[in-house]
């Protein structure tokens, strides 16, 4: 379901399990949110608990939360300066219609909870790429967004026409082991210190594979790449 990474004073790094919501779900019981406010006060007698971003439930990855008042208000300032950076790799089998650069538009609503990217770029979703040919006719995507948009990656792709492997909504005829969108890396300053994690997905069959994992062994520091400008 998850596991804890690591914690500091202030906030603790989880990684969450792919097909696991955020929130509560009358049918699936206690979402990711609950569950680690829950292990944290059992575990470590953590009586407060903030999110401070989340994921979709077919993403798997790093995620944030905030351990008193003071850090999540630290951290909203960070998000809204866009000074945490994230990066996410992703996965399909579709043929782009370019292979890096940047994927820029206002997302709308569109049918069945999914959204749409617009021309227009009056608040626009903006999303920096690489990608990379791996086995079996697949690319790998690192994404690096610099906007928070709900589905922001997912249509992002979608719009290249290279959809994510097992996403429900945006690649419905795929059929695979889970969605293959994995939030990789987080790299912030809080308070004068900087913090840096990386971590592989470790579920997914395709993620396990020789190809993904040598070409990981190139973008373990995604932060000092050069990216497309």
């Amino acid at each position: 379901m998850f596991k804890i990474i690591t914690q500091t004073d202030d906030f603790v790094v989880v990684a969450k399990s792919a097909g696991i919501n955020f929130h509560d779900e009358e049918q699936h019981g206690a979402g990711l949110f609950s569950q680690v406010k829950k292990q944290m006060k059992n575990q470590f007698a953590v009586t407060e608990l903030y999110p401070i971003h989340r994921l979709d439930k077919m993403t798997s990855g790093l995620i944030l939360f905030a351990k008193n008042l003071k850090s999540t208000q630290v951290f909203g300032k960070l998000f809204e300066q866009h000074a945490v950076e994230k990066y996410y790799l992703a996965i399909s089998d579709k043929k782009p219609t370019k292979k890096q650069g940047w994927i820029k538009g206002d997302m709308a609503k569109s049918r069945r909870g999914m959204f749409k990217l617009l021309r227009s770029m009056d608040n626009p979703a903006i999303t920096q790429f690489f990608s990379y040919r791996i086995a079996n006719k697949q690319r790998l995507y690192l994404l690096k967004p610099h906007s928070g948009k709900t589905h922001q990656l997912r249509v992002a792709l979608s719009s290249i026409g290279a959809p994510i492997i097992g996403d429900p909504l945006y690649n419905s005829n795929s059929v695979a082991d889970r969605g293959y969108l994995h939030a990789y890396a987080l790299r912030f300053n809080f308070l004068g210190t900087l913090y840096q994690f990386i971590l592989p997905s470790d579920e997914g069959e395709y993620y396990l594979t020789p190809s993904i994992k040598n070409k990981l062994t190139e973008l373990e520091q995604p932060w000092l790449l050069n990216w497309p400008k």
